[in-house]
């Protein structure tokens, strides 16, 4: 891998962009490798938590601004394939089987703010500036909507995505895309001390049905969702982790993941 940094420590993969010279903006080989280190976290039995950080005072600013211009000159087809092969890194890491921490240490704009809208959690420094700014180059935010309205409503989507407009860390995270304010010097040490909390603390298989469950729920009908949820109920029973957990607890012993 050329443009992003792979390493495991502690049943933590750290996935780190790294092309600061250019912002960490996505090209083709990014977006590849992206989804790539992803893929191997997501079969390492030996990764429980992910968190996805950058080198450079920039997070991400998006798309590559020159390859962008270089796709205007292809087919709708060509781009339509370009446009899915995002879209695909995006639902990847939405719906990864690991929980997916973003470490935002500079600047995340536009496909940048996107890749952070689909991390289960986001801790950021307050210098940070976050937008979905696509709308001003004439562009389209069009793949992370989808993600952005379920994430934090229409009303607040709509501000962010139809003005194009900067926000901070302070605005972000009452708008609900971010989770926690840290200072910068203690970023990665925070971040890397709440991924060794999940590991520690949680069942890697629950956490794992548990985020499933969230993507898949919204899309259905009350009655069918409920039923999903029953369903998922009693197949949790069956879980390893839950064997194991209950009877610690009815032991009183200790329960170490």
């Amino acid at each position: 891998m050329q443009q992003i940094n792979y390493e495991v420590d502690k049943r933590i993969a750290y996935i780190t962009l790294n092309r600061p010279e250019k912002r960490n903006a996505f090209n083709r080989e990014l977006v590849s490798e992206l989804k790539e280190a992803f893929s191997q976290a997501g079969k390492d039995d030996m990764v429980k938590v992910i968190v996805l950080k950058a080198e450079g005072k920039v997070f991400c600013a998006g798309a590559d601004l020159a390859y962008l211009q270089l796709l205007q000159k292809h087919t709708f087809e060509e781009n339509l394939e370009d446009s899915t092969y995002l879209k695909e890194l995006y639902l990847q890491i939405y719906t990864h089987p690991k929980v997916v921490i973003a470490a935002v240490q500079g600047h995340a704009l536009a496909g940048g703010c996107g890749l952070i809208t689909v991390c289960d959690f986001v801790f950021s420094v307050p210098e940070a500036k976050f937008g979905y700014t696509e709308v001003k180059i004439g562009f389209v935010p069009a793949i992370v909507m989808t993600f952005l309205i379920r994430k934090i409503g229409e009303a607040r989507a709509k501000e962010l995505l139809l003005s194009g407009d900067l926000v901070d860390a302070k605005q972000a995270k009452e708008y609900g895309f971010i989770n926690k304010i840290v200072p910068e010097g203690e970023l990665v040490a925070l971040t890397t001390e709440f991924a060794l909390h999940l590991c520690q603390t949680n069942s890697a298989e629950a956490m794992q049905a548990t985020k499933q469950m969230i993507a898949d729920i919204q899309t259905m009908p009350l009655p069918t969702a409920l039923n999903y949820a029953a369903a998922m109920n009693a197949k949790a029973r069956a879980f390893e982790d839950c064997k194991k957990g209950i009877n610690t607890f009815l032991n009183k012993e200790k329960l170490t993941w």
